[in-house]
């Protein structure tokens, strides 16, 4: 169960997401645009997000993070975030409900970072079978999430 704590980190950080990849370009493009009534549902928005990303339905934990990649981190490549990226609430949630949006295998050093511990954590638990090697070379996602669901369990 998610704790008060994530749910409002998650909270907030989907607000600033939104409002600073969507609703502030907007607000430059149509500078006569009223936004309030969009910004505030926004706030209620991201409210209902977050405990959905957080909640029981693992489907449609999982749908909500895809949606919001596709629309917060458009682009004609598939998204590939740095690896800090999965250090934040949105990237935490997202390793855990979605795994990457676009990858099936990822690099020890992503797989570290999707963790939240280092490399060599990693090559530790590969060697410990916790980990599941991808045939084209480092960790396969579906083993990263199900050691995140693991350690949720706990």
């Amino acid at each position: 169960m998610a704790t008060t704590s994530e749910h409002v980190d998650l909270r907030d950080d989907l607000i600033r997401l939104v409002t600073s990849r969507l609703l502030d370009p907007l607000e430059i493009l149509l500078p006569q645009a009223d936004l309030v009534g969009l910004r505030s549902s926004v706030a209620a928005d991201a409210e209902m997000w977050a405990a959905q990303l957080l909640g029981e339905d693992a489907a449609l934990a999982r749908q909500l993070a895809i949606r919001l990649m596709a629309v917060l981190y458009p682009g004609d490549a598939p998204f590939d975030p740095p690896d800090g990226w999965w250090a934040t609430p949105l990237g935490r949630v997202t390793a855990r409900r979605a795994g990457h949006p676009s990858k099936e295998g990822v690099s020890f050093g992503v797989a570290g970072a999707m963790l939240g511990i280092t490399r060599q954590g990693v090559h530790d638990l590969v060697s410990r079978n916790k980990l599941s090697r991808h045939p084209d070379g480092g960790v396969t996602v579906a083993s990263i999430r199900a050691r995140l669901d693991h350690r949720r369990e706990l």
